[in-house]
């Protein structure tokens, strides 16, 4: 089937637009059912539901927060955990000769 798209109004391009949009929508879920099923045909297989495989509790939840490790002196509302990039007040201290052990909690 081919469709001349030059020869198509801007309505007609439109609605033939919103026509893919679900198309592929429906076509996402319909191959995420189908990869569910043979996910969960696999670990029976084995002798496993997906959520044994999937929620065994060694990591972490995702977005769980890290306790923080340090804190400001002058404010101690200001904390860090130790990762990522070091916060103004850090390099403030660290430049003012304070040693990052003494703002440890």
């Amino acid at each position: 089937m081919a469709i001349d798209l030059e020869k198509m109004s801007r309505k007609e391009l439109l609605k033939l637009r919103d026509q893919v949009e679900k198309a592929l929508k429906g076509a996402e879920t319909r191959e995420r059912k189908a990869a569910l099923k043979a996910a969960q045909e696999a670990a029976a297989e084995f002798g496993f539901s997906l959520s044994e495989l999937s929620g065994d509790g060694s990591k972490p939840a995702k977005g769980s927060k890290a306790k923080p490790k340090y804190q400001n002196p002058n404010d101690p509302t200001q904390t860090w955990t130790g990762r990522g990039r070091k916060p103004q007040w850090v390099h403030d201290a660290l430049n003012a000769g304070i040693d990052i052990s003494d703002l440890e909690i």
